[in-house]
């Protein structure tokens, strides 16, 4: 028994009353209002609107040769700047060329005065060296002719004061310490230019006939003046105003030993 089956057969007279309708050629892609446009019923393709800068060939060009124009400033200005700097590099260049020319020639000058400097600076010490052997020398000769000298300090000043009254007045002096003396044993006497108005009593400078001879004039000095009170004054010189003015009698001491004696202290 077949299995397979077939339609029935329909009926020729059978009329089917159908509406045929147009179709729309754009059914499938047609614009909404908002500016899109339906390919389909789930999918819709948005209208862009055409540039129009790019659409305008003239408008490209002079974009074009605005930017050229920027460009070729902007380079202009640097190359100005680049210029400006390469000039001002070359002058600190030539500038320093210079303070190191400078810098030389100071540095030979400074070698050159250091090499003077240390001959000057050996020079002085030599002429040191041999000032001091002179000023021991000077020392020396003061020292010999000054071994016979004494000094009489504050001794009232005559109105005409001759040397034969200054050696009377050592004579007087003699008599009171008890030393024999005469005229001859006195070989020079005189006293020293005042140092400014406010010294009225110049010291007197006795040089004796001999070195023993001084000895024993300040030894009797030294021995008048501890066994009397009062000590030696001006009346022990022959003096009669004034009498009362004590007076000082030492050895002629050289400047370099009267500065030595002085540092020393009491």
């Amino acid at each position: 028994m077949s299995l397979r089956r077939t339609p029935p057969l329909q009926s020729p007279k059978t009329d089917r009353n159908l509406a045929q309708y147009s179709s729309d050629p754009s059914l499938n892609s047609t614009i909404s209002k908002e500016g899109f446009r339906a390919i389909n019923d789930n999918i819709i393709q948005r209208i862009k609107r055409p540039r129009e800068e790019l659409s305008s060939p003239d408008q490209f060009s002079v974009f074009k040769d605005e930017i050229k124009d920027l460009i070729s400033s902007l380079i202009h200005a640097q190359s100005q700047q680049l210029s400006s700097i390469t000039y001002k590099l070359n002058e600190i260049t030539e500038s320093n060329a210079k303070i190191d020319s400078a810098i030389s020639l100071l540095t030979e000058q400074n070698e050159e005065y250091r090499g003077k400097i240390a001959v000057l600076e050996e020079q002085a010490r030599k002429d040191r060296e041999y000032i001091s052997i002179l000023e021991d020398k000077v020392e020396d000769l003061q020292r010999t002719s000054r071994k016979a000298c004494v000094e009489i300090k504050n001794v009232p000043k005559k109105t005409q004061e001759t040397r034969a009254v200054l050696v009377q007045m050592v004579l007087s002096l003699s008599k009171s310490i008890q030393l024999s003396m005469t005229d001859r044993d006195v070989n020079d006497i005189f006293r020293l230019r005042p140092r400014g108005d406010s010294e009225k009593k110049p010291t007197i400078i006795v040089e004796l006939r001999s070195a023993s001879l001084r000895s024993d004039f300040l030894k009797r000095v030294k021995e008048f003046n501890a066994a009397n009170e009062t000590r030696l004054q001006a009346k022990h010189l022959g003096l009669t105003s004034n009498e009362h003015t004590p007076i000082f009698i030492s050895e002629q001491l050289t400047p370099k030993s009267a500065r030595l004696i002085v540092f020393s202290g009491p």
